[in-house]
């Protein structure tokens, strides 16, 4: 993987969900939480006709912290600390 790129994990995070009972949606949603083991970050429930639809968003795996103009990436040293370089 090359600096700056996100994994592939990281770039889809959008997720789609439908089941014709509410509790079968929750079913499907706790099935793929169990078999990804990942969380999710926020969900949104609405009905589409006889159906329960949900869009959901995954928590990132990886985050990147950059100086605010985005060139500069941090950096953690030998001893835990944490710092990103000035422009």
């Amino acid at each position: 993987m090359e600096a700056g790129l996100m994994s592939d994990t990281n770039k889809r995070n959008l997720l789609y969900f439908e089941s014709p009972s509410m509790r079968g949606l929750y079913e499907a949603i706790d099935e793929w939480q169990e078999s990804a083991e990942r969380r999710l970050l926020s969900l949104s429930i609405q009905r589409d006709g006889d159906n329960f639809c949900c869009l959901a968003l995954t928590n990132p795996s990886e985050v990147v912290i950059t100086s605010p103009d985005g060139h500069n990436h941090a950096n953690v040293s030998r001893f835990g600390t944490l710092a990103v370089d000035a422009v």
